[in-house]
């Protein structure tokens, strides 16, 4: 039999236009914890579902324990021993922590008891079995999803940034937990942007970057400065400004003594402690991994979570007990990361969706459906959206000019400051150059714009300031002169140890 749990050998996946894998080559053996690191968008989700059957390559091999496969479902993967703990754990809330672990498995409930309280005893875990799942912190919810796994006897674990929520006591739980696994022969993928916990726990490392594997190998091969090598281009390496500025405003801030934005020490769920601030004229970005913190702190800011603590003051007034609806009418918009599910209504008409923000605004004894039709064509006319017509389904346009019209949405409210996270995903390059255009207006004419983006080319173009978040803190702040995409890398995985804020509330 093979030693060999998992070989997959030139692997590609396309969704569209965009090419997700280009050649993916990657074997895992038994009893082997093998670290996966790589920035948003490299393809190690797209890789690990195709390991698991969510889905189908569209060429490529697979072997899994010496075996050729092509799963098409889940349960496949499951049978061969295949088990994947997903970062958001899957959990229903009105079963009991015991079935929610045992769902969907054949067999006496004493006989699956006793195999639970067998695998929760070895962990070292305190779970109550008879506790309703609804009453599980996001960390205990964790631990079930790999209890789950264990349960079914998988043999390939895959963990996708299992730590994310976890205290240090449960951290240090799992690693030996998974140490255990791997002296019994089981094999770990463990998805992680945390560097220290590769050399702590893993055997082998790979690289992702752009839908290939940049590098790999035995941990022992590797270092930080190795591990950043293979995460950023070589023409990105060292302290260089980025090559283009499309305006020569990105360089200017209106005025730095007047912040429109302050945020003094604000900590709230999956971000702690934050300060900065941002002056009318400026594009401050906000970089980081996904589940760095970046947009549950800008769900904050808008107000859709409440903070725990620290202050927010929009143009010298404070906001930080105030509504939604009131933080919009001060100035303040945010164009959500997930357009489909909080910025559009997709069986609405384009004018029903740039005018839904300020609704109240246009309302009397009857609504100013002129005044309606105008804001519409106002935005459509600037931000270039291709309609047939301003009553055109929402749904009919493509997810750039969808874009646009949220765009327009938010723009319709006439900001001070604007939020705008991940604008550019998932849109053509077209419609990319049109929002970029847009930004550059928008901040020519002293609108201030905060950028959260993945794409770190974007933050270096668009950017007069860059902050960096690393696991709900803010760990660096670069200025313009020093933006480059290794160092906003380099931050991003943790690699600075120290918080570089060189301008505190204090000094405003």
């Amino acid at each position: 039999m093979s030693n060999y749990l998992v070989e997959i050998a030139g692997l590609y996946k396309r969704f569209n236009d965009n090419e997700v894998l280009r050649g993916i080559d990657f074997s895992l053996k038994k009893g082997e914890t093998f670290a996966i690191v790589g920035g948003n968008g490299a393809g190690k989700s797209t890789m690990m579902k195709i390991i698991t059957g969510l889905y189908q390559a569209d060429r490529g091999t697979m072997k899994i324990k010496g075996q050729a496969l092509h799963f098409h479902h889940p349960q496949e993967a499951h049978r061969h021993g295949i088990y994947l703990v997903p970062q958001e754990p899957l959990i229903f809330p009105n079963m009991s922590v015991e079935e929610n672990i045992t769902i969907g498995m054949k067999g006496k409930r004493a006989e699956l008891r006793k195999k639970v309280n067998k695998i929760i005893d070895y962990l070292g875990w305190n779970l109550g079995l008879f506790r309703s799942a609804m009453t599980l912190s996001i960390a205990e919810q964790q631990l079930v999803e790999i209890v789950r796994g264990l349960v079914r006897e998988a043999d390939i674990l895959i963990l996708d940034e299992p730590t994310s929520t976890l205290t240090f006591n449960e951290i240090e739980s799992l690693f030996t937990a998974i140490k255990r696994l791997n002296k019994d022969g089981v094999g770990v993928i463990y998805i992680t942007h945390r560097f220290a916990e590769i050399f702590q726990l893993a055997d082998s490392v790979a690289v992702l970057k752009d839908g290939v594997v940049s590098l790999k190998g035995p941990v022992e091969e590797f270092d930080y400065d190795r591990l950043l090598d293979g995460l950023v281009d070589k023409q990105s390496k060292g302290e260089r400004r980025n090559m283009v500025n499309l305006q020569s405003n990105i360089e200017r801030v209106k005025d730095k003594r007047n912040p429109i934005l302050v945020v003094d020490q604000l900590t709230g769920h999956g971000f702690e402690e934050i300060s900065f601030s941002i002056s009318p004229g400026e594009v401050l970005g906000i970089a980081g991994v996904v589940g760095a913190g970046r947009t549950e702190l800008a769900e904050s800011i808008i107000g859709i979570n409440g903070a725990a603590s620290g202050e927010i003051e929009l143009d010298g007034t404070g906001i930080s007990r105030l509504s939604i609806r009131q933080r919009i009418n001060l100035g303040m918009s945010y164009v959500p990361e997930d357009r489909h599910q909080h910025g559009i209504f997709k069986i609405a008409s384009i004018q029903q969706n740039t005018t839904s923000a300020i609704l109240h605004r246009l309302k009397g004894f009857f609504l100013q459906k002129r005044r309606e039709i105008e804001i519409t064509d106002e935005y459509v006319d600037q931000l270039k959206i291709k309609v047939t017509n301003t009553n055109q389904l929402l749904s009919e346009l493509s997810g750039g000019n969808q874009q646009k019209v949220v765009l327009g949405k938010y723009l319709a409210t006439k900001p001070k400051l604007l939020i705008l996270d991940e604008p550019t995903r998932g849109i053509d390059a077209h419609a990319r150059s049109d929002i970029y255009d847009m930004i550059s207006q928008l901040q020519a004419n002293g609108l201030a714009v905060l950028l959260i983006s993945s794409d770190l080319e974007e933050i270096v173009k668009l950017s007069g300031r860059v902050l960096v978040m690393h696991e709900g803190k803010m760990i660096e702040e670069i200025n313009r002169e020093y933006i480059s995409v290794d160092r906003i890398t380099s931050a991003a995985f943790g690699v600075v140890k120290k918080c570089v804020i060189k301008q505190s509330i204090n000094e405003i």
